[in-house]
């Protein structure tokens, strides 16, 4: 049986720790591993910590960084990078070793949800479909990857932006992630503040928010030029319907404001006018 360790790094999160910690207490009852990674924290985070994990140590900081060093002190077979502000399905353990036993694949992802509501559903579930098409995961979805893939690329590329979609990218060549459709949950408090408090507050309470969506038209040859050789133009033409469809469903879903779709290059096609009509 595959041993898996829970790898968090954090920087001044003395608010979330405890309670980020306490929420992976049934996992190390089940011999999860858990260990925190600080990348020096002035708020007294490792201390609130040390009670809650298996281990606590300390890096440089950068959240790349960070997680490679966790790696490296963990014992588990496989590997799972879980931020702060990221709350695990139930079993979330079980799912991740069942998962890639019945998938064989090396590494994978979990859907992702936003709470908050509103336009941040619609953010989740777009990360969620387009990981799914592309096979690009990011941090907030939980990654997680056996150690001997996770070696094999070198761990975590050394920068300090999109290290997750990096490291995507490395264990991509390797084989497709493990698409999991259990549901992580992240806080809506990174996005608020990318967003700004005040257009936040207007997601949230519904108000003087419009959403516009910017697509190719479904034009055969000009739209998902990359899928071309492997399912045709024409095929490629509809998946990006169905696509835009679903994101106009989506955004409409949300009810936060009204919705518009900016197509190019080709407005008057035909299956772009049909898209229109039914939304």
């Amino acid at each position: 049986m595959m041993k898996l360790s829970i790898v968090m790094p954090v920087l001044d999160e003395a608010v979330e720790i405890e309670a980020a910690l306490s929420a992976l207490a049934p996992y190390r009852r089940r011999g999860v591993e858990v260990i925190v990674v600080d990348g020096g924290s002035s708020d007294g985070t490792p201390e609130l910590a040390r009670p809650l994990a298996d281990r606590v140590i300390a890096a440089q900081h950068g959240r790349a960084e960070q997680m490679n060093a966790g790696a490296a002190a963990a014992t588990g077979d496989m590997l799972l990078f879980l931020h702060a502000d990221t709350r695990l399905p139930e079993n979330a353990d079980r799912l991740v070793l069942d998962g890639l036993a019945r998938s064989g694949r090396g590494w994978g992802r979990f859907d992702v949800r936003i709470d908050g509501g509103g336009l941040l559903g619609v953010v989740a579930t777009t990360m969620n479909a387009r990981s799914r098409l592309t096979g690009i995961a990011t941090g907030d979805q939980a990654l997680f990857v056996t150690r001997a893939a996770f070696d094999s690329v070198g761990g975590f590329p050394p920068i300090a932006l999109m290290e997750d979609v990096a490291l995507s990218a490395r264990l991509k060549r390797i084989g497709r992630p493990s698409a999991l459709r259990a549901r992580v949950t992240t806080s809506a408090r990174r996005w608020q503040r990318q967003s700004g408090d005040r257009f936040s507050e207007r997601i949230m309470r519904k108000q003087n928010v419009a959403i516009a969506i910017l697509a190719k038209a479904p034009v055969p040859g000009l739209t998902k030029t990359r899928l071309i050789p492997s399912i045709g133009a024409h095929a490629a033409a509809i998946l990006q319907e169905r696509l835009t469809e679903r994101a106009v469903a989506t955004a409409r879903a949300a009810a936060v404001g009204p919705v518009s779709l900016w197509c190019a290059p080709d407005p008057g096609h035909s299956s772009f006018r049909e898209l229109v009509t039914r939304h």
